[in-house]
């Protein structure tokens, strides 16, 4: 059976990346501690009790999921600035972007008797127009209870990122995401991987999925109505920054106000619904180095 690489959580981004770079996946071991993951429970099981069940086999007739965790939960927004996955994300996207937003956000809870999810790449979301050579995405699943393959850790084909897209794996393939509470799971976006079976009577498997995309492609969860202005009003600059309420180039995500008789704020960032500072496209570039920098 294949398996996935763990690393302490005082390893390097070099040393996750080059896992990454070979695997597509790796586990980062104990993170969070126990204290944190007790009030993280607090906020998300208001959430989860409900009967949210998926309506079809690839979201689970047997697995809760939810969304909106940005502005549900404190601990979660500190999950998402996590300073050892935001430096990995920078540097595993950099090639194909000069920024990343956070692109999809949610808690999944893996009740008894699930069957396994059909393994799949992320990025076919984007309806397989992107070109292979670009990789859109860096993932994250937070274990927030135990992960073992008897109650639903995650399915995941190591090195099944360089195969060809038509390429199914044998099952000495795959390898799941056992790993305990507090760690994290990071994988990219074109790696065959799904949610496993869970064959417990009473255990149910819970992890935060945390996705992290280039600025410059659309996000699978709509972050302006899953956090709306005046919750995102609270939150820091950098988080703000991080669910989209920023530009992502020259003039990429600007917005007009409405509102706004006196032309204040014709295309502007959204950062200034929040204040009057500076993003970092405000200045105006040479129209020459804007074309130039446009065409790869």
């Amino acid at each position: 059976m294949a398996e996935l690489k763990h690393l302490p959580s005082t390893s390097s981004v070099d040393s996750i990346l080059e896992v990454l770079e070979r695997d597509a996946g790796v586990i980062i071991d104990n993170v969070v501690n126990f204290d944190f993951l007790v009030e993280l429970n607090e906020e998300l099981n208001p959430f989860l009790s409900s009967d949210n069940l998926g309506r079809d086999e690839f979201t689970g007739f047997k697995t809760n999921r939810i969304g909106a965790l940005i502005a549900r939960s404190k601990k979660c927004r500190e999950l998402a600035l996590n300073k050892l996955i935001n430096e990995t994300a920078t540097q595993y996207l950099k090639p194909y972007c000069d920024g990343y937003q956070l692109h999809f956000t949610s808690a999944v809870s893996i009740g008894p008797g699930e069957s396994s999810q059909i393994l799949h790449r992320d990025r076919g979301i984007w309806g397989g127009y992107l070109p292979r050579k670009v990789e859109p995405l860096l993932s994250t699943i937070w274990a927030i209870n135990e992960f073992t393959k008897a109650n639903g850790a995650t399915q995941i084909v190591p090195g099944s990122h360089k195969w060809d897209k038509n390429r199914q794996p044998l099952e000495n393939e795959i390898a799941f995401a056992e790993m305990e509470a507090g760690s994290v799971l990071i994988y990219t976006g074109t790696v065959l991987h799904g949610g496993g079976e869970n064959t417990t009577k009473n255990i149910t498997r819970t992890g935060v999925f945390l996705h992290y995309a280039v600025n410059w492609i659309r996000q699978q969860e709509n972050q302006y109505l899953s956090c709306p202005p005046d919750i995102a009003k609270h939150l820091s600059p950098e988080l703000k920054s991080l669910i989209g309420y920023s530009k992502g180039g020259y003039v990429l995500g600007f917005y007009s106000d409405p509102y706004d008789n006196e032309a204040r704020f014709e295309s502007v960032s959204p950062e200034n619904m929040f204040s009057k500072s500076k993003d970092r496209f405000s200045e105006i570039p040479d129209p020459k180095d804007l074309v130039n920098d446009s065409i790869k």
